[in-house]
């Protein structure tokens, strides 16, 4: 087997390699969103809206981050709902970009806005504060303050004593009494208010709200300044930014979707120059995110029902293990990735089809121990064929899925097992014109090799 390259797509480690593509970018792009067209519009010069463009147009002026990023960062650390309010929707203006948009992103670098990303991802950690239900957050409190005593005077425990029952002194009554009042009372406590206290500053269902979607809008600011290259390095080497999308990743059971998606694409844009390692750093950690758990994380999502979050998650990890640096905290993972990835070869979504075949791709490449387990996976060949015979629209996938069944054989162990499939094989070889030189290759190899004991009498495709 040749060894990785990493400029192969998913990865951009090679020094003149095009950077991967991006995700589709952004939310809201069609013409139902006025303010999607209003930004398409914008220009970084003082020149005036296209022609073509109808209705009502919004142009930034080129001076006006440089101008505001001070009021901007001040705003998104005031906590005050009107300028909270303000700078979100200034920078989702600022990070929309139209493919066809003729501003440059180093106009809307993160560097050129000091302490913006942290400001960002204090307003999605002010939201998660307050999202998980109360006995999930609240953390156990040692309480001294009147425990000998029978009453405190604080909440509604006569009510809860009984309006019919006196309330004895304690030095009234025998002593097996007392004792059995005292433990009564405190049970009721710990089961009616002792646990039920809230804070001064809580808030309601709508305050909740707000900071729900204050949380979200900022999520989408992040997702788009991940777009942009000028941003790329700043994001995926920051902890606390890796360790906030990891954390709504982890919960996205729970979480608000449209935040989890933006979390999926964000780290999906990150991913070819994401090093797990970073989160065993001397960083700063606020959340103390591990590797491990990251991983964790993602191959939860991988097995999500929705198509979005699992397609995210499998190209995710597709693009991570090109980096030979992440691999010790990919493979714990590898019977669970792969036997995910072949059932969502089943699936009849063509995306999900090319998702799964891609990172297999990139997994078949890594080592010996990978290609074994894939070949062992039930039902792996027959739905590689599946995607190939199908054959799937993008020409490149049924490629790559040939390609992996020529990585799985080029292993002697796994040449029996595959031997099996020769008939399959050959009638690829002369039905696909795309994939027929692979094909003759896997052929080649499996029935003509000297190694192949088996098969030696067999071989009648090699020259």
């Amino acid at each position: 087997m040749q060894k990785r390259e990493f400029n192969k797509s998913g990865g951009s480690y090679g020094g003149a390699s095009a950077p991967p593509a991006k995700r589709g970018r952004p939310f809201g792009s069609g013409n139902s969103s006025a303010a999607a067209a209003a930004v398409a519009a914008a220009a970084a010069d003082h020149t005036a809206a296209p022609s073509n463009l109808l209705g009502p147009s919004l142009l930034v002026h080129n001076a006006f981050t440089v101008e505001n990023n001070k009021r901007i960062v001040h705003a998104l650390q005031s906590g005050l709902k009107s300028e909270l309010t303000w700078a979100l929707n200034t920078l989702t203006l600022l990070s929309f970009k139209e493919k066809d948009d003729n501003r440059k992103d180093s106009n809307n670098a993160l560097t050129r806005i000091s302490g913006l990303l942290d400001a960002l991802l204090t307003v999605i950690d002010d939201w998660r504060d307050i999202a998980l239900p109360k006995e999930h957050v609240r953390a156990p409190r040692v309480r001294n303050l009147g425990a000998n005593l029978l009453v405190t005077g604080f909440g509604n425990e006569y009510e809860m004593l009984g309006s019919n029952s006196s309330v004895p002194h304690p030095g009234l009554v025998s002593g097996a009494q007392d004792a059995s009042m005292l433990s009564n009372v405190r049970n009721l406590r710990s089961l009616e208010w002792w646990l039920e206290e809230d804070g001064l500053f809580n808030l309601d269902d709508e305050g909740r709200a707000e900071r729900q979607q204050c949380a979200v809008a900022a999520s989408n600011i992040i997702r788009n300044f991940s777009f942009m290259q000028d941003n790329e390095t700043i994001m995926a080497f920051h902890r606390h930014c890796l360790e906030t999308i990891f954390q709504c990743i982890e919960d996205y059971i729970t979480e608000d979707e449209e935040l989890v998606t933006n979390a999926l694409e964000t780290i999906v844009n990150l991913s070819p120059m994401l090093d797990l390692q970073v989160f065993g750093s001397s960083k700063a950690s606020y959340i103390k995110m591990t590797a491990k758990r990251a991983v964790q994380a993602i191959v939860g999502v991988l097995e999500s029902p929705v198509k979005a979050w699992h397609c995210s998650a499998a190209e995710l990890l597709g693009r991570l293990v090109i980096n030979p640096e992440n691999e010790p905290f990919l493979l714990p993972f590898i019977p669970q990735i792969h036997k995910r990835l072949v059932d969502l070869m089943s699936l009849p979504a063509f995306d999900a089809q090319a998702a799964a075949v891609g990172a297999l791709y990139n997994f078949s490449e890594v080592n010996m121990d990978c290609r074994l387990k894939l070949a062992n996976e039930r039902w792996a060949i027959d739905r590689l064929l599946k995607v190939i015979k199908g054959p799937h629209p993008i020409s490149d996938i049924c490629k790559k899925a040939a390609m992996i069944l020529e990585s799985l054989v080029s292993e002697p162990q796994n040449r029996g097992m595959l031997l099996a499939y020769e008939n399959a094989f050959a009638e690829v070889l002369f039905s696909d014109t795309r994939c027929s030189e692979i094909f003759a290759r896997i052929l080649y190899e499996l029935t003509s090799r000297p190694n192949n004991k088996v098969a030696a009498a067999r071989g009648i495709w090699g020259m």
